[in-house]
């Protein structure tokens, strides 16, 4: 099983949890519940920590760098990640409901958790702050690193997040498949899994759409920007696209985008800055994945799905998502906090999200890196350099 990948491992849960919760007596999926309790209350404990280890030594790090350059690679990326996320929402509002019933995973109850099986003992474990008073700490701490340039305190936020990705890699992922496994066998024993597993597949297509239209957006406009064929540039970013795949980390996929980056004839120094940077803060496919699955959790369980609402999740995603983990699933592990606080999400539904956008985690990746490198393209014009090739 450890030389299983995530997403195997994910699929194997999810199998196995329908197969639990169809045949397993009901005990056995109270036990199932109780872990889920127990992981799903440290989860909680765990946001803030992550909040704080992910986005302030991110801010600090973008604020040590500071000049026009990064001002311009950074506003590219921010908004390339909210029109992503916009896009993703508009698309999202007009195809789910073609193929998913509005509450239809309330009809049972009125609260979807009131059909689900109790744990056999609840432990509490609260977090020690609330959400956002974690975004708060980050943007100050990483702000302050930035502004008074403390070798002290960023030092101190580089070891607080090497011990939150450990976590996160350590614990947390590792357990995340039997997670789903109890999260599946639930839903399962409640009659619900039919449904979840139907959007599943019906929402994972919509998303691999969008992430082609992204990318074919994105060098549309490099290409018409820079006077190149958006195509050729495209074809010459596969290899990035597929290491991605594999890897799963836009950092670990670095040299390879860098390569072909440079490739597609941007100058080297402007490559070097921008591909690196975008490999933190630009995250427009893990946007696209995250506000999709969202907006499909969201009506199932006929919450609330108006732009006004979602909007501001969506931006928030772009700064909360800065310098996550070079791990599977860094991104939805940045967003947990955003998902409870501000669109109301409960415990069960963010599973659910978990499990939606792991399925999906390696092609968001393969996106975001495939996009870095038409933000590269542009702000190699922007600086006053025309592509090579």
């Amino acid at each position: 099983m450890k030389k299983l990948g995530l997403l195997p491992k994910l699929i194997i849960a999810i199998l196995l949890g329908i197969l639990f919760g169809n045949f397993a007596p009901k005990w056995f999926v109270q036990i199932l519940a109780t872990f889920n309790s127990l992981f799903g209350n440290f989860l909680g404990f765990s946001i803030p920590l992550i909040i704080i280890g992910f986005v302030a030594p991110g801010i600090g790090e973008l604020g040590g760098n500071a000049g026009k350059l990064l001002a311009i690679t950074t506003g590219i990326a921010y908004l390339s990640t909210l029109f992503a996320g916009s896009f993703t929402y508009f698309t999202s509002s007009i195809v789910l409901p073609n193929f998913l019933t509005v509450g239809q995973l309330t009809i049972n109850a009125t609260n979807p958790e009131e059909a689900l099986l109790p744990p056999f003992l609840r432990v509490d474990m609260p977090p020690i702050m609330g959400v956002m008073t974690a975004l708060l700490i980050a943007f100050t701490l990483g702000l302050g690193i930035a502004a008074i340039k403390s070798a002290t305190i960023k030092k101190f936020m580089e070891e607080f997040q090497h011990i939150i990705e450990k976590l996160i890699s350590s614990i947390i992922i590792p357990l995340l498949p039997f997670h789903i496994l109890g999260i599946f066998a639930n839903i399962t024993f409640a009659g619900q899994v039919a449904t979840i597993m139907s959007v599943f597949a019906r929402v994972f297509g919509m998303i691999i759409i969008l992430h082609i239209t992204m990318i074919l957006i994105q060098y549309f406009i490099a290409g018409s920007v820079a006077g190149a064929n958006p195509f050729r540039l495209i074809k010459n970013m596969i290899p990035a696209y597929f290491t991605a795949i594999g890897t799963q980390s836009s950092a670990a996929t670095i040299p390879v985008t860098l390569k072909q980056t440079k490739f597609n004839g941007v100058e080297d120094g402007v490559a070097e800055f921008v591909i690196p940077l975008c490999a933190t803060i630009h995250l427009s496919g893990s946007t696209i994945t995250l506000t999709g699955c969202a907006m499909a959790v969201m009506m199932l369980n006929g919450m609330t799905t108006n732009f006004s609402s979602v909007f501001p999740f969506i931006a928030m995603l772009g700064i909360t998502m800065v310098a996550a983990p070079g791990v599977p699933g860094g991104a939805v592990m940045a967003a947990l906090g955003l998902l409870e606080s501000m669109l109301g999400f409960t415990p069960t539904l963010t599973s659910l999200m978990i499990a939606l956008y792991l399925a999906q985690d390696s092609f968001g990746t393969a996106v975001n890196v495939t996009g870095d490198g038409a933000i590269a393209i542009l702000v190699n014009k922007i600086s006053g350099n025309k592509l090579s090739s």
